[in-house]
């Protein structure tokens, strides 16, 4: 098992991004760099790779709409050749809100879209010449669609590995199942380890059954806020904000997909009460409203017998990178802790 973080991007990710150094010292594999609807990841992505040495440099995620599959391939080849081929391309359809609101872009088809630019990724990865023609993207594009004057093209330059990773955030049966089938790893989110199979068990089987030998097994990055102690377990209540946001406010009602996994695990009641107090604008009472079994369960905050039982549960689960973010006075002593547990 891997030990990997997701950056904060909320305030400065700058300074937070000078810190990764000194964790990948203390034994941080991977670093996750969002890219919701504020600074985008792939400037920050190229800080880190100045920055560190060791350490993995992830993107989760790039949503799937605001690039075109050449300008996705000029940034993950880019990406990873400044990193010495430390990149991870982290892919995502993120949502409506997002996608609609922020970018101007139709969201339509995020199955089809993915699985093309996956396709195209990969070919052009092994600089290949870009000539596809699918339902969402076709090149060159015909000359009834434009003046006629493209051609197929390669990469100018060498990519530094020709298998750079590719990820999928992915929540939906359809998209988990694809995600197996085609992606070198998967990136859930308010990940409950004990529920995983349930919720997620026939859609994970149905894609491995199409899964090439060539892909190697599917990585699975997930994991929460850890805090070690005797007296932690209220440090929980920092996570509340994040669980109400997107359970009550990242999307529309019969359109938020964290909602509805809500819902898969069991929290009905909750999840409808969160939404409706969310979306009315009361958003202190949404987070008083999330469940604890999901904030205990879904991070590691406790005794260290506790933490060590929680890491456990993931791996059971078929996490192979634990994401982590540390609470505390002293983060690289809680990464090196939790990396000894792991090792």
């Amino acid at each position: 098992m891997l030990l990997s973080m997701p950056l904060q991007y909320a305030g400065n990710p700058r300074e937070t991004a000078d810190q990764v150094a000194a964790l990948e010292k203390a034994g941080l594999d991977q670093v996750w760099v969002a890219e919701p609807y504020g600074f985008d990841a792939v400037s920050l992505m190229g800080y880190l790779a100045a920055k560190t040495e060791t350490v993995e440099i992830g993107a989760g995620i790039l949503n799937i709409y605001s690039r075109t599959p050449g300008a996705m391939l000029q940034t993950a080849a880019g990406l990873d050749n400044v990193s010495g081929g430390r990149a991870i391309l982290g892919l995502g359809a993120s949502g409506p809100q997002v996608i609609e609101g922020f970018h101007g872009m139709p969201y339509d088809k995020p199955l089809a879209r993915t699985r093309e630019l996956i396709e195209i990724l990969r070919k052009g990865l092994r600089r290949e010449t870009l000539s596809y023609d699918g339902k969402i993207f076709t090149l060159p594009l015909p000359a009834d669609q434009g003046l006629g004057l493209g051609k197929p093209l390669k990469l100018l330059n060498k990519p530094e590995r020709a298998d750079l990773p590719l990820y999928v955030a992915a929540l939906g049966d359809n998209n988990v199942a694809m995600t197996a089938e085609i992606a070198d790893g998967w990136l859930p989110f308010l990940f409950l380890p004990e529920k995983a199979q349930d919720v997620w068990g026939s859609a994970l089987a149905r894609g491995a059954a199409k899964r090439s030998a060539d892909l190697g097994p599917l990585q699975i990055s997930a994991g929460g806020m850890v805090a070690i102690g005797e007296d932690v377990k209220g440090l929980l209540d920092f996570a509340r904000p994040m669980y109400a946001l997107y359970v009550g406010g990242m999307g529309a009602r019969g359109k938020n997909f964290y909602n509805q996994l809500a819902r898969d695990y069991g929290f009905e009641a909750e999840a409808e009460e969160i939404q409706d107090l969310y979306l009315g604008g009361n958003k202190r009472d949404a987070e008083t409203k999330v469940p604890l079994e999901w904030l205990d369960k879904g991070n590691l905050v406790g005794p260290a017998s506790y933490v060590k039982e929680r890491i456990q549960a993931f791996k059971e689960a078929g996490v192979t990178s634990l994401q982590i973010i540390p609470v505390g006075e002293n983060p690289a002593a809680i990464v090196e802790q939790v990396k000894e547990w792991i090792s």
